[in-house]
């Protein structure tokens, strides 16, 4: 089954926005909500950063379909926290809710005022919070305490006493093959950002490979995938709001380690339309978006929630529902 879900940008939208933009998209045919955990912006331009969970909890009074946070359990939040904000949030809407889980992003973490490792250290301590996770949404179910002590986090004994009847599946964001095995033994998902086809095919491989190793099929597991993309009814209006509203998708380096949105503005000033060759779509024809969205379907993806960069998004999500949406198959 086909899933094209709406990517709701808390960076760029106030939250009654959000929410409202959300059920419209639903009442044009998108079958769910991602959004990100951000406590800043990416740039000071883009305005917003509201709070991810108030916001979900209030899109879903207004939808029907999914709702997906993705958020980092390792700085600013204890796994615990996370855990139970996602059983509550999946008690009060169920069979709706999953979680995204990442490792994080310096813009967002550093606020706590914490040290700021290197990846690898970020990624080992996302897998030991989703360890954690999973511990305190099985133990909770089975009406059972637990508890963790780890390299990097400690659980004292307790239990979650608000549970939905199955717990939520957790999907890990990716972007490297290392990870992406390690999701498929650990994991229930993966959920990563829209790359070069070749990469994504190779994501996808070693996703498989992991869910192999721990006697599970990935055919049967989710794979999602967030996918930004620029349309406006021109091709000028496209490329306007992708170099005015998400330069970040033309930076060609990695970007967890800046903790500014001001900085991140000085970076977008270098950012040519030509930096988003491979990495962003611009166009202001709805087929070659519904082209580019099935390549992704084709290779394996089996949720894909979409990001127009733009402040159109009545416009776009109108002409997606109506143009593109209907004509994508799996």
């Amino acid at each position: 089954m086909v899933t094209i879900g709406y990517a709701a940008m808390l960076e760029q939208f106030a939250p009654r926005t959000a929410v409202e933009l959300a059920a419209l998209a639903e009442a044009h045919g998108f079958s769910g909500i991602m959004a990100a955990d951000h406590f800043q912006p990416w740039t000071p331009h883009q305005g917003q950063a509201g709070f991810v969970w108030n916001v979900l909890a209030a899109a879903a009074e207004h939808t029907t379909g999914d709702l997906g946070p993705v958020t980092a359990p390792t700085f600013r939040w204890h796994p615990a926290v996370v855990a139970q904000a996602s059983a509550t949030l999946a008690a009060m809407n169920p069979d709706r809710h999953w979680l995204g889980v990442g490792s994080g992003e310096a813009l967002n973490e550093h606020v706590v005022g914490g040290y700021w490792p290197e990846a690898a250290e970020r990624i080992n301590r996302m897998f030991e919070a989703v360890e954690i996770i999973k511990k305190l949404f099985a133990g909770s179910l089975a009406g059972r305490d637990v508890k963790h002590s780890g390299t990097y986090f400690k659980l004292e004994s307790t239990r979650l006493w608000t549970m939905p009847e199955v717990a939520p599946e957790i999907l890990v964001a990716t972007a490297g093959p290392v990870t992406a095995r390690r999701a498929g033994r650990t994991a229930d998902g993966l959920i990563t950002q829209a790359a070069p086809l070749e990469r994504m095919g190779s994501l996808l491989t070693r996703f498989a490979d992991g869910a192999r190793e721990s006697g599970r099929d990935a055919a049967q597991m989710p794979k999602a995938l967030q996918l930004h993309l620029s349309w406006a009814p021109t091709h000028e209006e496209a490329v306007a709001n992708a170099l005015t509203e998400w330069p970040v998708g033309g930076m060609r380096f990695p970007r967890s380690d800046i903790r500014s949105p001001h900085d991140f503005a000085q970076l977008a000033r270098m950012v040519r339309p030509e930096d988003f060759e491979g990495r962003l779509l611009i166009s202001a024809d709805p087929d070659e978006h519904r082209a580019s969205i099935q390549r992704y379907l084709d290779l394996g993806f089996d949720r894909v929630y979409l990001h127009n960069v733009g402040r159109n998004q009545s416009e776009w999500i109108e002409t997606f529902g109506r143009e593109v949406l209907p004509k994508l198959v799996r």
